[in-house]
């Protein structure tokens, strides 16, 4: 049997906390986030990171729950992986429910969502205004008021 190689590892929180200022894709069972490739090192190949929190249950739980993610990984994940890209999975309840069939698919379209360009933006910078841009508002004892 024809085994494929497992993608590296994030292991330290100050990787994980780089790949969470990035673009992310939720799906039912996961969040997928995604750090911009390295420009450091182009030819490296891609790491992922795996989350579980306790609000998802206790300890067999969420080791079920990254084990199936693991597992979807080992499927899809080098396939569709950006190189030199890091990447974290966050674990959801539903990943315990959901046929590990639509996992692994939901896991091939948050890849795909994520190559898009226009994944990069989050919702809280789109609507944020520029620091120069901002109109000012007048002070109240400027402003004549005609009683």
């Amino acid at each position: 049997m024809d085994q494929m190689k497992t993608m590296d590892r994030l292991k330290k929180r100050a990787e994980f906390l780089a790949v969470a200022g990035g673009a992310r894709a939720s799906r039912r069972g996961f969040v997928l986030q995604k750090r911009d490739p390295d420009a450091d090192a182009p030819d490296r190949a891609a790491r992922i990171g795996y989350t579980v929190t306790k609000k998802m249950g206790n300890s067999p739980e969420r080791n079920r729950i990254r084990r199936r993610l693991k597992a979807a990984i080992h499927l899809a994940g080098g396939a569709h992986a950006a190189a030199a890209t890091d990447y974290v999975l966050v674990g959801r309840r539903a990943a315990l429910s959901q046929p590990f069939e639509l996992l692994v698919a939901d896991l091939i379209s948050g890849f795909d969502a994520l190559q898009r360009p226009a994944a990069g933006a989050r919702r809280s910078e789109r609507g944020k205004e520029q620091p120069g841009n901002r109109a000012k508002r007048p002070h109240p004892k400027d402003v004549n008021d005609d009683r």
